[in-house]
């Protein structure tokens, strides 16, 4: 399997291969940079829907609106606040404001406004919040709106607002609407600000540990020439709709790549070095350099590949939307692992390293650095340093189990964002289930007919939903309304008792919609011609519980399966793989527990979002793969000449170094992302820089060796080497 990337690194590392390799990807990023757009002119949000469009909410929402027009555009929700009371003053700017927006001077966009204007005192005054201190009124723009333009129509809305003059009263927009273009505003010119953060922070790293300009220069420039090659391949893949570009995807992608490509110059130049002090020529050294590194490069590569590849089984739209982009980033990263950065370092040659250029040694020097004591220590006690770490590793696994999850997207935002703030004050000011409605349909295989029965059956299901626990109200008396024009369909609203965003909203819904056959009989419709299907906020929010658990038990399964075969087949072993992947686990598990307790006690996190789980899996695993295959790939070198125990000591004492170098690299790099404005990202951030220092200083450099040495006590070696 391995032979035809051996013929190829030979290639790459050679005087003729590499400056032909070196010339080829100046060429491709060249063409890419002229011939192809970049990759955020195409780039889309992904929503919170499934992939397929099937589950029942969204059935709902098509229902709802095939059946009732009028449901049609983005709500934005328009909130005026006071501290004490808002004033009769206050009421006729908010009702110029309501002209204005029944206007054609309006943008166009906006294609519908509650008519405050219209309204006579006494209905205004049901519109306020009890204490008089808050209004809510909304207007719908078109549906499928494009989010900068969302953006720009809002922003309209806004100086409209500052041109009448509120007098000091607070006005936010929320709502979808609101919600989209906040988000816009919120990440724009980020990724520039992460490229920036992530570059300079990386450089900064490479000069303190390395303290050579050049080896700090060098992987940053090869990044930015893959980065140049990927971005126009998603941007191509954008424009003729190949896939999906998601927006999201690309800014993580990019800590992605440039940590991977710093980790796999690290992996090929700290190897360089060593045969450079064995041999003369600079492309011989590197032959013999990358003929070693290739392997754990192709089978770190392809580990992360696969497990990329894994997200497609997914069914929530924003994992399913990660696959390609990652996909196809890690393809080109692989790419020039094995060809770019081996032929610039070979064309490069001992000048790399300078100001410490490494001369041939006719003596092997043997340098007793940090890692040398720990490895010793390691093969002197492996017992307590692996009992010790399990115990540790072990508690924070069981604090996982305790994480709890929100999925109230807005409580990731920051607290001055206007929508938030907006949410914020309707959440204080009115009951918690006005807050996102359930919108209710019956629709009929036939006609409704306008009768008595209808009105009886229809008044017994009100009251059937009043008397579940978790409902506060449900539309009164069904009126001519309440009936689509198809007349195949009948709309009740339901409002719950609970913030619609939490878990017993949800658990709410839920039960609801799992009782609607019973729900019907009882009220007497016939359950057979007539389905209820529930619509809104709290019921998607269900269906996104739901996608969630499925898309972690069959990712975290196959990607486990996956990649332990994949290890088998690399170390040609049944026993080791297992233990390998045995220890990712249990990093991952503890970083979780033991991050969701910092979260929750320390920073004051009631909850933290239900996607933390899967993003933080998929890269901690597929990443903490590398520096495993890094490692044993080293020790099995070195047991084709010493006994196990001492193949192991040599195996951490040689790759501690570069292994810790990556880790601390990757991890800061994942740690720019705190720096977002987003809760999520920030999470997100803190949960992997912890895993992959966790996991790089104590599983890679201490844990495991301990039970490799405690499990293959015997010098036959139990694994067979190739």
């Amino acid at each position: 399997m391995l032979r035809p990337f051996r013929k190829l690194v030979k290639f790459t590392s050679s005087s003729k291969g590499a400056k032909i390799t070196v010339v080829s990807w100046l060429l491709a990023v060249s063409l890419f940079s002229i011939f192809a757009p970049g990759a955020k002119e195409y780039a889309v949000n992904s929503k919170e829907v499934s992939v397929g469009g099937d589950r029942p909410s969204e059935i709902a929402d098509h229902v709802l609106k095939e059946q009732f027009s009028n449901n049609d555009g983005i709500p934005a929700l328009l909130v005026f606040h006071r501290d004490g009371e808002i004033s009769s003053g206050d009421r006729e700017k908010i009702a110029e404001l309501s002209m204005w927006l029944a206007s054609n001077e309006k943008p166009k966009q906006i294609i519908s406004a509650l008519p405050f204007h219209q309204f006579p005192e006494s209905v205004q005054d049901e519109m306020f919040s009890n204490d008089g201190s808050t209004l809510l009124f909304n207007i719908s723009l078109e549906s499928d709106l494009d989010s900068d333009i969302a953006l720009k129509t809002l922003d309209h809305v806004r100086d409209k607002v500052d041109a009448i003059g509120l007098g000091g009263m607070q006005f936010e927009i929320t709502g979808p609407a609101g919600i989209s273009a906040d988000t816009i505003s919120l990440f724009k010119n980020a990724d520039i600000v992460l490229m920036l953060a992530t570059v300079g922070l990386i450089f900064v790293i490479l000069i303190v540990i390395y303290r050579s300009p050049l080896i700090a220069i060098t992987p940053l420039l090869i990044a930015g020439i893959v980065y140049g090659v990927v971005d126009r391949i998603l941007g191509l893949a954008g424009k003729y709709d190949w896939f999906t570009v998601d927006s999201s995807g690309i800014s993580i992608m990019l800590v992605l790549l440039f940590a991977v490509l710093t980790d796999y110059s690290l992996f090929v130049f700290s190897r360089y070095r060593e045969e450079l002090k064995r041999q003369e020529s600079q492309y011989a050294a590197m032959g013999e350099a990358i003929y070693h590194v290739s392997e754990p490069i192709v089978f770190s590569g392809g580990t992360v590949f696969l497990a990329m590849l894994t997200l497609f089984v997914t069914v929530f739209q924003p994992y399913n939307h990660f696959a390609p982009v990652f996909s196809v980033a890690v393809i080109v990263i692989l790419l020039a692992g094995l060809t770019l950065i081996p032929s610039i370092f070979a064309l490069m040659g001992r000048k790399a390293f300078w100001p410490f250029v490494p001369k041939v040694e006719s003596v092997k020097k043997v340098k007793i650095g940090l890692w040398n004591k720990i490895s010793k220590l390691v093969m002197k006690r492996p017992a307590v340093f692996a009992g010790i770490l399990l115990t540790i590793l072990l508690i924070g696994a069981f604090n996982f189990s305790s994480v709890k999850y929100s999925f109230n997207l807005l409580k990731s935002f920051p607290e001055d964002m206007p929508s938030r703030q907006g949410f914020e004050l309707l959440e204080k000011n009115y009951p918690a289930g006005q807050l996102a409605p359930v919108n209710i349909v019956l629709l009929s295989k036939k006609e409704f007919e306008l009768n008595d029965d209808l009105f009886t059956n229809a008044n017994n299901l009100i009251e059937k939903l009043r008397d579940q626990k978790g409902v506060s109200t449900v539309t009164p008396v069904i009126k001519d309304t309440n009936l689509s024009k198809s007349k195949k369909a009948i709309r009740l609203q339901l409002i719950l008792d609970d913030n619609p965003y939490d878990a017993v909203a949800l658990d709410t819904v839920k039960k609801l919609r799992d009782s609607t056959e019973t729900l019907l009989k009882e009220s007497g419709f016939s359950e057979t011609d007539v389905k209820m299907h529930f619509a809104g906020q709290t019921a998607q929010q269900v269906d996104v519980r739901q996608m969630n658990v499925r898309d972690m038990i069959v990712l975290f399964s196959l990607v486990t399966v996956l990649l332990t075969f994949i290890l088998g087949f690399q170390t040609h072993s049944v026993l080791l793989p297992i233990l390998m992947m045995s220890t990712i686990l249990l990093s991952y598990f503890s970083t979780l527990g033991f991050g969701w307790w910092i979260f929750h006690h320390w920073m004051g996190y009631d909850a933290i979002s239900y996607r933390l789980p899967v993003y933080t899996f998929v890269f901690m695993v597929a990443l903490g793969i590398d520096y495993n295959i890094m490692l044993v790939s080293r020790i099995r070198e070195e047991a084709q000449r010493l006994p196990w125990k001492e193949a192991v000591g040599k195996g951490v004492a040689l790759t501690g170094g570069v292994i810790s170098s990556a880790g601390l690299i990757l991890a800061a790099t994942f740690a720019v992302l705190m720096t977002q404005p987003l809760q999520e990202l920030f999470l997100f951030g803190f949960t992997m820089a912890m895993g992959i220092l966790l996991d790089t200083f104590l599983i890679r450099g201490i844990f495991l060796p301990s039970i490799l040495i405690l499990t293959h006590k015997d010098k036959k070696r139990e694994i067979s080497i190739k």
